[in-house]
Parts: C-alpha cells; sequence; structure tokens
C-alpha cells in the first residue's frame, strides 16, 4: 500500500465534498456587484422581488459574499451578519446555508441583502480583490438565483473611507462604521429600502453579472464549516451611567459639551451597539467601547426627527461609549450579543476563587472565538497559532460542537496556507509577513501536539487528522541536527516563545519539538504510516540521549549562564524528559521560585507542578499570579499579561480552566474521541467540586463532595464510553466503599455487586473501578 494512501482518500473525500458543495448552487447562479470591482470597505444594497403560488415545505438558501452579509425577506431580518472571512483555500470561499422557508408567503415577495465588502487582506482574511454576492434557492416551483435581474445601490450612508481602511494587516480585517442618515434609505423603519414598502427609484441599478459559481477571483465554494451566529437579538444594558450618576431614559443632552453615556455589560462579549434618538440633523454621535485597545469604532450623524441606528461592526468590552452632542434626545439604548455557539461546561467549586477564575478563562475562550480563534477581539483578531493550542485543551472543558468545529476550521485553514513546508504562526491573512514566511517556530512545534493531535484525540476525527500529516511531517523535517545531536533552531521571522520575562528560548524550542515529534510519531501509527515511524524514533532517542548533558543545571534546566526561567523545566516535565527523580528539585530551584513566564506559557508551569506531585503549589501559584484580575470585580476575562502592563485585558492565551477541569476534577480522555476516559480527582484543599464536560459522546457530570469522614462523587456517564473511576487516597482512608447504595470494596477487597462495575486496581494514589454508561454514586468511609 502507498504510504500516503490515507492520506489520498481523504483529499479525494475533500474535493468530492467540495464539488457537491458547488452543485448546491444553481447552475443560473450569477456572482453579482455594481459595474466596479471595489471600492474597498463598501456597503451594497441588493434587492429582488419574486412572486409564489406556495410556500415550499423546504427552503434552503445557499448564499456567498465577499465579505459580510446581512439578510431580511419580506421585511423581517432573517439573518444577522452571514458570511466567513474568506480563506478556506488560497482560491477558495465559504458559502451559508440558510432556513428561508418560514418567512416565504404566498404572492409577492421580497429578499433584500446587504453585503459588507472589506477589500484588504490583513489576519485572517484573504482579499479576493472583488465584492460579490452568490445566492441560490430552491423554492420547489422556481428557482431563485442571483443574476442581472437583481437591482441594487451602493448604500449611500455608509462613508467608505470610515477609520481602518487603511489599518495596519496587523490589525483587525473589519473597519469602523461612519454612517450618516441623512443620506440613509429608511433604514431601521418599517419603510426601509430592505421592507415590502419600499419601492426602487431610478437610482437602483441592475445588477452586473461576474462570473458563474467557481469563477474567479472567488474560486471553489466550501460550506460554511461551524454554525451561524448564536443572535440573542437586541438587550437593555445593566445600567447606564453619566460619571457615576446613573440615569434612566428618555435623556436629553444640554449644555455645550458633549456628553458621555456608558451602558454597563453584564460581562465582556461580542456586541453590537444599538440606539434610537430625537434631533435635528447633523449631530455626530460617536460610539467606542472601555476597552483601551479595542479598534473598531463607529460614527452616526443624525438626520431630522426619530430615528435608530445599529452598527454592524462587532466591538468587545465591558461597557458601551456612547459620546452625544448637546441637544439630543435619547430614547433607548440597546446592544446586541452575538457569538458562536455557546459555553456548555461548567466548574463549580468551594473556593470562590476557583471557580471565578474557571468562569474568566471561558468567558475569555468564548469572545476568542468567532470566524476563527483568535489572540484577542480587539487589537488583532488573528489566528495566531501558538494562542490556538491553549485554547485547544480548554475548548473540550467548555464549549460546544461549535466550538469543536471551529479548532478543524482552524486546523485546515492553517494546513492549506502552509508556505514551502513551512506550518505558519498565522494564516491565512498574509504569508509574507514583515517580508518571510509568518513562522513562529515555538507556535508551529506547539501547535503540531496540543492544537492538531489534541483536536484528534478529543474528537476522532481522522479525516482531518489526514490532511494535516503530510504537513507536519514535511515541517518537522525542515529542522536540522546540530553535533550536540540535538536540534537546530530555526530563525522564524521572530524568536519569539513568550512574552514574560527572561525567556531561555534554545532548551524550550528544544522541548517543544521533542513533543511534536512524539505527536507526530502518534500521528503516523493512527493513520497507518509506519514507515515514518524509525524517523520519528532517531530523532526522538537522540534528544533525550543528549538534552540532561546540555541543560541539566544541578537542580534544574537551562542554558549555561541563562537567567533561570520556569518554562524550560515545566515542558522537560510535560514532553517527558525530565526524570521523576527529578521532579523535587525542579519544584524546589524553579517551579515555585521562578516568575517569567506570561499567561501563554504559565498554565503550562501550573500543569508540570501538578504533575511533579505538588497540586497545592500549583493551585497557590495560579492564585498569585492571577489574583490582580480575579479579584477586579469590574473585570470578567483574563488578560494578555501578567503585571502593570497587562496588554489586552482580554486575551486566548490564558487556560486555568484546563489545568482545574483536567487535574482537580481530574477528567481526561484517555482513549480517542472519549470512548475511555477517567476520572482521578484531586481536589487539594477544596471540599467540594462540580463538572459538567460537553464530550463528543455527551456531557460527563461529576459531583464531588467530602468532609473529613467522607468522600461522595457522582458520576453521570453518556452511552458509548468506559470510565476509570478513581477514590483518592490524600482525600480519604476509607474502610468501605459503595456504588449505588451496594457495597463494592471493603478493606483493600473488591466485592463484585453491581453490574457494570468492575476492579481497575489500587496504586498509590487511588482506588479505581471501571464502570460503563450510567448514572453511579460512590460513597466512602
Amino acid at each position: 500500500m502507498n504510504r500516503y494512501f490515507l492520506t489520498f482518500v481523504a483529499a479525494v473525500m475533500l474535493s468530492m465534498a467540495s464539488s457537491a458543495n458547488e452543485s448546491s448552487f444553481d447552475t443560473g447562479a450569477q456572482w453579482i456587484w455594481q459595474a466596479e470591482d471595489g471600492p474597498k470597505n463598501t456597503w451594497v444594497a441588493f434587492r429582488k422581488e419574486f412572486d409564489l403560488k406556495k410556500v415550499p415545505e423546504t427552503a434552503l438558501a445557499n448564499i456567498s459574499t465577499d465579505t459580510k452579509y446581512w439578510l431580511w425577506i419580506n421585511g423581517e431580518m432573517v439573518l444577522f451578519e452571514g458570511g466567513l472571512a474568506r480563506g478556506p483555500k488560497r482560491d477558495g470561499i465559504y458559502y451559508d446555508e440558510v432556513d428561508i422557508q418560514s418567512f416565504l408567503k404566498p404572492g409577492e415577495n421580497s429578499v433584500a441583502i446587504l453585503v459588507w465588502y472589506w477589500g484588504k487582506t490583513a489576519k485572517t482574511h484573504d482579499d479576493s480583490g472583488m465584492g460579490g454576492l452568490l445566492f441560490s434557492a430552491d423554492l420547489g416551483e422556481m428557482v431563485l438565483t442571483s443574476d442581472r435581474t437583481w437591482k441594487l445601490k451602493q448604500h449611500p450612508a455608509y462613508d467608505p473611507k470610515s477609520k481602518g481602511l487603511h489599518r495596519s494587516a496587523n490589525r483587525p480585517n473589519a473597519m469602523d462604521v461612519k454612517y450618516d442618515a441623512r443620506k440613509a434609505m429608511g433604514d431601521w423603519t418599517s419603510k426601509g429600502w430592505n421592507s415590502t414598502e419600499f419601492s426602487m427609484d431610478e437610482s437602483w441599478k441592475p445588477a452586473t453579472e461576474k462570473g458563474a459559481s467557481g469563477a474567479a477571483p472567488w474560486g471553489g465554494l466550501v460550506k460554511r464549516p461551524i454554525p451561524l451566529w448564536n443572535d440573542r437579538g437586541l438587550a437593555d444594558f445593566e445600567l447606564l451611567r453619566i460619571g457615576e450618576k446613573k440615569i434612566t431614559l428618555p435623556y436629553k443632552t444640554t449644555g455645550e459639551k458633549k456628553t458621555v453615556i456608558w451602558g454597563k455589560l453584564p460581562f465582556n462579549k461580542q456586541i453590537t451597539p444599538y440606539l434610537k434618538v430625537k434631533s435635528n440633523g447633523g449631530k455626530t454621535i460617536e460610539i467606542g467601547m472601555d476597552n483601551t485597545f479595542n479598534l473598531i469604532n463607529a460614527q452616526y450623524t443624525t438626520t431630522h426627527g426619530e430615528q435608530a441606528f445599529e452598527t454592524y461592526s462587532w466591538m468587545s468590552g465591558h461597557e458601551v461609549k456612547y459620546t452625544v452632542p448637546p441637544g439630543v434626545e435619547v430614547l433607548e439604548l440597546k446592544y446586541r450579543w452575538t457569538g458562536l455557539g455557546e459555553i456548555v461546561g461548567s466548574f463549580e467549586c468551594s473556593d470562590p476563587y476557583f471557580q471565578r477564575i474557571w468562569w474568566m478563562a471561558a468567558n475569555t475562550l468564548y469572545i476568542c472565538a468567532r470566524d476563527c480563534y483568535m489572540d484577542c477581539p480587539d487589537r488583532e483578531r488573528g489566528l495566531w497559532i501558538g494562542d490556538v493550542a491553549d485554547q485547544t485543551g480548554a475548548v473540550f472543558y467548555t464549549l460546544d460542537e461549535a466550538g469543536r468545529l471551529l479548532l478543524k476550521k482552524g486546523i485546515d485553514n492553517t494546513i492549506a496556507y502552509q508556505d514551502s513546508d513551512i506550518i505558519q504562526g498565522l494564516a491565512p491573512g498574509f504569508g509574507d509577513y514583515r517580508g518571510k514566511s509568518s513562522e513562529l517556530t515555538a507556535q508551529s512545534l506547539q501547535y503540531i501536539e496540543q492544537g492538531i493531535w489534541r483536536y484528534y484525540f478529543n474528537t476522532g476525527d481522522k479525516a482531518t487528522l489526514a490532511n494535516a500529516y503530510p504537513s507536519v511531517l514535511a515541517y518537522l523535517k525542515l529542522w536540522n541536527m546540530e553535533s550536540n545531536d540535538l536540534p537546530e533552531i530555526r530563525k522564524g521571522y521572530a524568536s519569539w516563545i513568550d512574552w514574560g520575562t527572561n525567556p531561555d528560548r534554545p532548551p524550550v524550542e528544544v522541548c517543544w519539538y521533542h513533543m511534536a515529534l512524539n505527536a507526530a510519531k502518534t500521528m503516523a501509527l493512527e493513520l497507518g504510516m509506519s514507515a515514518d515511524v524509525p524517523w520519528y524514533d532517531e530523532r526522538i532517542q537522540s534528544i533525550e540521549e543528549n538534552f540532561d548533558a546540555v541543560y541539566w543545571r544541578d537542580g534544574y534546566y537551562g542554558s549555561a549562564g541563562a537567567v533561570k526561567d520556569e518554562r524550560v523545566s515545566a515542558l522537560a516535565i510535560l514532553t517527558g524528559l525530565a526524570d521523576e527523580s527529578q521532579y523535587d528539585a525542579l519544584l524546589k530551584n524553579v517551579l515555585i521560585t521562578e516568575y517569567n513566564a506570561s499567561p501563554h506559557m504559565e498554565w503550562m508551569v501550573e500543569e508540570a507542578m501538578i504533575l511533579a506531585g505538588d497540586t497545592a503549589a500549583a493551585l497557590n501559584r495560579m492564585k498569585e499570579r492571577h489574583a490582580f484580575q480575579v479579584d477586579d470585580e469590574s473585570v470578567t476575562t483574563l488578560c494578555e499579561k501578567f503585571g502593570p502592563r497587562k496588554g489586552t485585558y482580554n486575551h486566548a492565551w490564558n487556560a486555568p480552566n484546563y489545568v482545574l477541569s483536567r487535574y482537580i476534577a481530574g477528567i481526561s480522555a484517555t482513549d480517542v474521541a472519549w470512548k475511555e476516559y477517567q476520572v482521578l480527582p484531586d481536589l487539594a484543599h477544596m471540599t467540594a467540586v462540580k463538572q459538567v464536560v460537553p464530550s463528543v459522546k455527551g456531557d460527563i457530570t461529576v459531583d464531588i463532595k467530602r468532609t473529613d469522614k467522607t468522600y461522595t462523587m457522582k458520576l453521570i456517564s453518556p452511552e458509548g464510553t468506559t470510565a476509570v473511576v478513581g477514590i483518592p487516597k490524600a482525600s480519604i482512608s476509607p474502610r468501605t466503599i459503595e456504588v449505588n447504595g451496594f457495597k463494592v470494596w471493603k478493606n483493600g477487597e473488591f466485592t463484585d455487586n453491581v453490574s457494570g462495575i468492575s476492579w481497575n486496581g489500587e496504586d498509590n494514589k487511588y482506588i479505581k473501578f471501571n464502570v460503563g454508561p450510567g448514572t453511579w454514586t460512590f460513597g466512602a468511609k
């Protein structure tokens, strides 16, 4: 069998899926736009009117745009912000499938679509160079397709010259919204351009056909791989204030100066602000956030009378800032919260600090997920794969299926934009970053194990693994070995490993390479690529035989002459280069005493400390490092850096929720796709922990309570799983253990009294049992 047969099969399957996706569009569907290809940052309104004798039982519309769109049918909003940043592959674009059946009616119908063309390549968006709309819907008696019979008009109220058009490619793709209501087309009224009451005049022109499905520059169509946004509708703020004074609406601004009204959110969210005011024309209202790193803002210029507006370019923060000129009566201020999927995992415990930090980390993760996983929702919004690697472990304890699908999308995007065998640190968007590939060697290596492999192990998605594996092997083979039989450190575009202090890069990179080799070897075995294994084994063995000779410093790991760096010793534990006999020294000399790591690697230090046997010290370190933000009730997310210069206050690479779920609740998969998992809790000082894990097999719920004399654990285990459950000896020295009211263990002996449970053994930490699906209540005393 050809050694890459499986990869070839996966590629064929993906190709077939792509072809099937393209067939979803009727052959008559045409990409349409105005005559010119742009311009950049353009908002174009489209309308189409048609008749139906009867409403079909099903009606799915397939819609693709460069870049974003909003859809109304018969005046009702069907979809708030469709479309994805372009870049499923270098010559492709995503399309959405939208159920429109319930919005149709017998007789005359209208479709209205507002398309926002970004027109710039940055971070996670690969600009096609041309705005466009492609639409196809089988309505039974007719197929409605986009063509020259549609009418369009560049929306005159949206100014293409708003801020952000020429923003650095190292900043968000989206731009500010600058809207002049004096040029509006009845938006946010019952007779607006998107309503059934609207009549088009001669300023609405026939659309220009730009090409059929699959035509350049948009390329092949790929079905949206993640769900549409969860639109929770417009909501009131928790409170409105001017300075420290709480206000109620309506409120009329007076005096000569502008008034700043703050709208407080319950917690940090991805939101689009809304206003309704009464004013004379020509007054400009500025809309932004409390977040100083937020680069997306809005500017609204009033018309005469009562009017409403919602900026469609999302922002994030804890409070919305409305700067309102004198003489404006503010009638309503609201916001719309949108996002991908839901937070469905949870962690509760007897220590409020750790319960709060878990929730903050979960919220941080959720806000950093949309078109892709991103480093932050404000300054950059980039798919930096090291950040995604940090997020990946937490995803499987926190988010629903949508979150898992977004991980797959990130892997597929990253592999599609591999450049000269380099797994880039950021893709798509720009492979040529500062004149060279965006390779961040530490992130590229980290992503192999903590991103790609961890995704597969938790989902069982072998097609995605097969698609990624050849790129993984090719990248690892770019690394040369030095005369000391350790890998030569590649330069990449920057010698970055972490934002913390005193980075000792060489041994950190060696550890990452060793970890990546082990992960890739496991991938090869999983995919039947056994011919690749000897190459991995040779390099793994070389590193394991020489690492200590080069980097052991009599009690810790590091380069000669370098400042002690706890990140090196932590990775040595995580990758297995450190021997258990060295753990006590590593804890004493660096892991407990040194504080160089930023949040990007801090969670790995804490994980290493737990693996080295000191859970209490790990929790104490987590508490010390994060206290400045966890204790601040005004903050609901975790920041980029420790210390006074904290960077963005919502940054992806915070993963204390992974550490708490994986090691304190003690729940982790031990076989692919959670077919087998373990519950080996380590509560340390806590007396109660409850965890819900949204695994691919279904929710796993563990509820633990303990006293000085008793230990109870209730496990709800889904179908198709086998769990190993451990009663921790550190928490209790039991004489008897009961399960569902029946005695199964007494004084060291297992008694087979309960169907579905069997003996797994005993070690120095746990008394262990195997259990199948169902509800199991363990009681030890």
